[in-house]
């Protein structure tokens, strides 16, 4: 009895010790990957920003734009760091995979293809929506952190998700740089145009 007695004593000790060394792993577990776009029209007007936050899924973009036309606009992931109006300085739509253009074509899409977002009449909106096709990993292929870093841009129209290779979207009418926290926390951008090294 004294032994069954002295086995059950110590699983209850082991149990014990084991359960703080679980804990401390789990509050130790990397927080998901995050980034931020602060978005500005072409004569500097603040309108809004995006959080970008890594998902099983993807990467899912919390929108929460102010002050923009109504309507319906084209919303895309450029391969370009580089915010400097009318904004063509963002370069084309970050495509890694070399495809083309809309969400509707057979032979796309670039990964920074998106659905258009839809403005009402106050000009605000408030989104969410996920990107599958691009990561905050980096040394991915399809990384927004590649060496000439990426920026968001809103179009003046809708996208036609078809037309190669913007799908018809008009001018670029807000642009922001995708940026670590680390980078927006400093204020200033890294060696490569917004890319934390860190």
């Amino acid at each position: 009895m004294n032994y069954l007695t002295a086995i059950a004593a110590s699983a209850v000790l082991l149990a014990g010790a084991s359960a703080p060394a679980m804990a401390a792993k789990q509050k130790t577990a990397a927080p998901a990957l995050s980034a931020t776009a602060e978005l500005k029209t072409a004569d500097g007007k603040d309108v809004g920003t995006i959080a970008l936050t890594q998902t099983g899924d993807g990467v899912r973009l919390k929108l929460a734009f102010k002050g923009l036309p109504p309507g319906e606009h084209a919303l895309h992931v450029h391969s370009v760091a580089k915010c400097e109006a009318p904004f063509t300085s963002a370069g084309p739509h970050f495509n890694p995979g070399q495809k083309k253009h809309g969400l509707k074509s057979s032979e796309g899409h670039h990964a920074g293809d998106m659905a258009n977002i839809v403005v009402p009449a106050n000009g605000n909106l408030t989104q969410t929506v996920l990107n599958k096709d691009i990561t905050l990993e980096k040394d991915k292929p399809n990384s927004v952190f590649q060496e000439a870093g990426t920026a968001v841009v809103i179009h003046a129209n809708k996208d036609d998700e078809m037309t190669d290779p913007a799908g018809n979207a008009g001018d670029r009418i807000a642009c922001g740089v995708i940026m670590t926290k680390v980078d927006v926390g400093e204020s200033r951008p890294t060696a490569h145009r917004g890319i934390s090294t860190q």
